[in-house]
């Protein structure tokens, strides 16, 4: 780490301190909430920033993902001992053996013949959980180097091998015109031409790619997962890329990466209808689209990301919820029951992909409760007391129904593929006590699975490293020569994780100070997000941070529409603030992206503390 490091921390810290000093003054009286009409849509300038915005993300993001053609045929080795011969053409020293794994767990069993009746065991290839559909490099440990006829490998079990690379001595690769095998087991040696020169991100899965694109695949091929220590919708979503373009890393990376650019639309409108104009809306979208945690997390493809979509959907509905129930409900049910019905169909969907959307959900209930409580107030205050008994009893009712028994249903229909692996078929299997029994079992392991993990990890962090940036996640690693490596991990851009942080505190302000309801529902949903976490103790990593990411930029956007109602330089503020951010993210995209980057480059720019991995 060099002393010019220091530098980037420092000049960041300072530029926040600044900012915030234009806008503490601002707080001796409440910002007014913005006129009616910010909030409406504006076709041309909402809509033509949006696409933009969202579009030049879209370009960045899909860019490098990974691998457009990789394995797709897998030969199916079916029992114990089931093995497959393949028979060279001349006698050859074998140098190197790479193969594909598929699913199934075991080992394989190799042997080399000179003539096709002495073999010797050369070596044993693992198919475990981690060496699920990568490429794998095979050390051949009991061969001396003999010229070799024959070929053997048989599995101990039920086992998926995708393809077999055979390398001779001087590391060329032996053609499938070189080599006698049964029709078959053709599948082993038909797809030669995507056998990378070494395995890498771009080519394989990393990180809990190995569960969770695994546990995808299982799902559309029918079969029972795997991994299930997490509901299996987010999985069922990630399948989708599979299904469109094939079992390649592109594939299991596809939807999580779409769901990170459809984020940007769905938090234009989140600050629209919060914070209303178009500058806001516009700073707040480009500051989360360059976000490392946010860019990193949803082209990794595990399930986050859905659950943080879902998440801001979720808020985005309640929160349109709670301006119908404040104006009055001069509408009627209809002005408030669509978005309570969408945010509580929110709820069940980001529930049955992670259950860390259930802390969401609680922070929703804290603030329906608080809402219901000031709303009973004031009616009781005008001599209402009847309209307000009425009117939550009533608001109980449908939220039982939107918020549970919805909820619910959504979370015990996403088992369908766990029912179907089982044999059971059509609708009708909802309704048996084989389905159901499936379903409560799933839970029971999930409670006893994440309530007893003991395993530790390099690159652990706990709660308040996370709120200070302190402790970033390393997913991947590799040195292609010396002095240089390819590396990216997950942690939240400092301007919006220390400048989120600011603002938050500001809300808390808000809240205390002038009662200020959005800010009250900025901090609610931030502490619903944060809390839990303080009170776990197994094993965390930064990326649990993700869904708070979301209500830091909700309350920068507070800040930011104070600024702009009440400072004379407002605009100066936020083109500063976003240009620091991407600025940012284009020093770290070789980080985020995994691209080469020299020792020098990483210790002089990217190591701002001891801490970070690069």
């Amino acid at each position: 780490m060099d002393k010019l490091t220091y530098v980037f921390p420092l000049a960041t810290a300072a530029f926040l301190l600044l900012l915030f000093s234009e806008y503490l003054p601002l707080l001796r009286s409440c910002p007014p909430l913005p006129p009616a009409d910010s909030h409406r849509w504006q076709k041309r300038g909402d809509t033509l920033r949006v696409l933009v915005l969202t579009a030049l993300y879209a370009v960045v993001a899909f860019l490098g993902l990974g691998n457009t053609v990789g394995v797709q045929r897998f030969y199916h080795f079916q029992d114990w001992g089931d093995s497959v011969q393949v028979t060279l053409r001349e006698e050859t020293s074998i140098g190197a053996i790479r193969y594909y794994s598929g699913l199934g767990r075991g080992k394989y069993y190799l042997q080399f013949s000179p003539d096709g009746v002495r073999y010797t065991e050369a070596s044993v290839l693992e198919q475990g959980h981690v060496e699920i559909f990568k490429w794998n490099d095979l050390t051949l440990t009991g061969y001396d180097g003999m010229p070799v006829r024959v070929l053997r490998l048989a599995a101990d079990g039920e086992l998926w091998l995708g393809e077999l690379a055979i390398y001779d001595s001087a590391g060329r690769l032996l053609t499938p015109e070189e080599l006698d095998f049964p029709p078959e087991c053709a599948g082993l040696f038909d797809e030669q031409d995507v056998i990378p020169a070494e395995y890498s991100y771009r080519n394989s899965t990393y990180f809990d790619e190995i569960y969770h694109a695994r546990t995808a695949y299982e799902h559309i091929q029918n079969v029972p997962p795997y991994e299930i220590s997490h509901p299996p919708l987010g999985k069922l979503i990630l399948g989708l890329g599979i299904r469109l373009f094939g079992l390649t890393p592109f594939g299991w990376r596809f939807s999580g990466t779409l769901i990170g650019v459809l984020m940007l639309p769905a938090l234009y409108v989140f600050l629209k209808k919060m914070c209303g104009g178009t500058a806001v809306p516009a700073c707040g979208t480009a500051i989360f689209a360059c976000d490392f945690m946010h860019f990193v997390q949803t082209r990794i493809a595990t399930i986050d990301s859905y659950a943080v979509f879902f998440t801001i959907l979720m808020y985005l509905f309640f929160w349109l919820y709670l301006r119908a129930v404040r104006g009055g409900e001069a509408g009627g049910k209809k002005s408030w029951l669509l978005p309570l019905a969408l945010s509580g169909l929110c709820f069940g969907l980001g529930a049955a992909s992670k259950w860390t959307c259930i802390f969401a959900g609680g922070g929703l209930g804290v603030l329906w409760l608080l809402d219901r409580i000031f709303r009973c107030v004031e009616l009781c205050r005008a001599g209402e007391r009847e309209r307000a008994v009425h009117e939550t009893a009533e608001n109980i009712l449908w939220c039982l129904l939107l918020f549970v028994l919805v909820p619910a249903a959504v979370y015990y229909v996403s088992y369908w593929p766990y029912g179907t692996a089982r044999g059971m078929r059509g609708p009708g299997m909802l309704f048996t006590r084989e389905y159901l029994d499936t379903v409560l079992s799933n839970q029971r392991y999930m409670f006893s699975y994440h309530s007893g993990v003991t395993s530790t990890h390099p690159y652990s962090s706990v709660w308040w490293q996370w709120i200070l940036d302190l402790r970033p996640i390393l997913y991947y690693l590799e040195h292609p020569e010396e002095g240089v490596h390819i590396s990216f991990g997950a942690w939240v851009n400092p301007m919006l994780c220390w400048g989120g942080l600011l603002a938050m505190l500001c809300m808390l302000y808000q809240v205390i100070r002038w009662k200020d309801k959005t800010a009250l529902f900025i901090l609610v949903g931030y502490l619903a997000q944060l809390l839990p976490w303080t009170l776990v103790t197994r094993v965390v990593f930064e990326y649990h941070y993700f869904p708070s990411t979301v209500f830091l930029l909700l309350a920068l956007g507070h800040v930011f529409r104070t600024l702009e109602l009440r400072h004379p330089y407002w605009r100066r503020l936020l083109i500063s603030f976003v240009s620091v951010t991407l600025t940012l993210f284009l020093l770290f995209y070789p980080a985020l992206r995994g691209l080469p980057v020299s020792g020098w480059f990483g210790r002089s720019f990217l190591k701002w503390f001891p801490s970070w991995p690069f």
